[in-house]
């Protein structure tokens, strides 16, 4: 057995690799991309969807996504943001719009070298980033359209100052901490300013 059992380092695919046997192809990485993730308006996938919108708006889309990371992502200006999203449509049948509300519960973080958990529950990020996916007819309904999110800037700081232990927080009252309000092209400034706020 290899006695390194550290963490994978992950290397960016491009979708093309082939998934094989006995030397023959029988399908790829992105016919499993496609299959697997098609569903961007999939609650869970969704969050994930606005990750990658907020990490391309800061430049930050470079690499891969660490799931496990205490923060969602990590700047070359060395600022740590933290994303969450919300709608008002689902994927599966509804009798009437969802009432969106966000994550803010501080939370303890995995360290992957020590395959630990901090006891201490805190908010880690310089910088939140609420992503409000505000469009509401199912039929046109398209999480890739920039023009159907918008999206809430707020120093992290302004969170444990008013709300120090609140678990959600509801687009109206997220209005009520005065953050940034921006679409896909005011996100790199909002938070550029949000996080020097916390310098």
């Amino acid at each position: 057995m290899n006695g390194n059992l550290g963490p994978l380092a992950v290397t960016r695919l491009s979708g093309a690799e082939p998934i094989q046997t006995n030397g023959e192809t029988v399908g790829s990485l992105g016919g499993f991309w496609s299959w697997a993730y098609s569903d961007v308006s999939n609650n869970a996938l969704r969050g994930v969807l606005a990750e990658y919108i907020v990490a391309m708006a800061l430049g930050a889309a470079a690499g891969t996504r660490i799931g496990w990371d205490a923060v969602d992502i990590r700047t070359s200006e060395q600022w740590s943001v933290e994303v969450k999203s919300t709608a008002y449509l689902q994927s599966w049948t509804q009798a009437r719009p969802s009432a969106p509300s966000f994550d803010i519960e501080p939370k303890g973080s995995w360290d992957p070298e020590t395959n630990t958990t901090s006891t201490e529950k805190r908010r880690h990020a310089d910088v939140y980033v609420f992503c409000l996916l505000h469009h509401q007819n199912k039929l046109t309904l398209d999480p890739l359209d920039l023009g159907q999110w918008t999206f809430f800037v707020l120093p992290t700081r302004v969170l444990n100052d008013r709300h120090p232990h609140q678990k959600t927080i509801t687009p109206s009252s997220l209005q009520r901490l005065d953050p940034l309000q921006v679409d896909f092209a005011g996100l790199a400034k909002a938070v550029a300013l949000c996080a020097e706020d916390t310098r």
